[in-house]
């Protein structure tokens, strides 16, 4: 595997509310981080994304009375997990990682802001129809190929990584770099489906071995 200024390191939701302690916390989600700042130094690259959500977003689960978090319902545009309270805009909880180190990223993209819809994916909402613009980004700066890191792996870096697939670009997931939700089996599911979209499962020790000095 070898790689260069054609690929993007793409560090999704290292957000406090997804580390433990936080308000939906990603089971050792911590631990991503010392990971994706070595990553981040290999990747001239970077691209970073947050979830952003108003308060009273259509996807909290004390938005709708008498529901539970992780639970599913129905909403207009398809099935839905309720969560907790997360993530909202401009709160301690939304802020990324205090730790995380990558000050030559060159764009955040916010998601999750519009709040009837919710947004796992850094390149399109849940929708399926509401684009973050990330993929005209990419085209326009000579982007062949998307390197996925962050939190979760199930959820919006699955997500991420089959939509960049779907736009026509060459994605990789790197593994330990990532943390799981596992809600019901997702985690399993999210693997088999990103295999069969021909999505990478790389480790970040192979991505590191392959990088180009800078």
């Amino acid at each position: 595997m070898s790689y260069g200024a054609q690929d993007c390191l793409l560090v999704i939701d290292v957000q406090n509310d997804f580390m433990p302690g936080g308000a939906l916390a990603v089971p050792r989600g911590d631990e991503v981080v010392p990971v994706i700042n070595r990553l981040a130094q290999a990747f001239a690259h970077v691209v970073v994304t947050q979830d952003w959500h108003p308060a009273g977003h259509a996807s909290f689960a004390a938005s709708h009375a008498g529901a539970q978090p992780f639970q599913t319902i129905a909403l207009p545009y398809g099935e839905q997990v309720l969560w907790p309270v997360h993530c909202v805009q401009d709160t301690p909880g939304a802020a990324l990682h205090a730790g995380l180190r990558a000050p030559h990223a060159r764009l955040v993209i916010r998601k999750g802001h519009h709040r009837d819809v919710d947004s796992y994916s850094a390149f399109m909402e849940a929708d399926r129809a509401t684009r973050t613009g990330l993929a005209g980004y990419l085209r326009e700066h000579g982007v062949r190929r998307v390197f996925c890191a962050g939190l979760a792996t199930d959820y919006c870096v699955a997500w991420s990584a089959l939509d960049a697939r779907a736009a026509g670009f060459e994605a990789a997931v790197i593994e330990d770099a990532c943390r799981a939700i596992d809600l019901d089996g997702s985690l399993a599911r999210a693997w088999q489906e990103l295999a069969a979209a021909g999505v990478q499962r790389v480790q970040s020790a192979d991505v590191l071995a392959a990088a180009p000095a800078r």
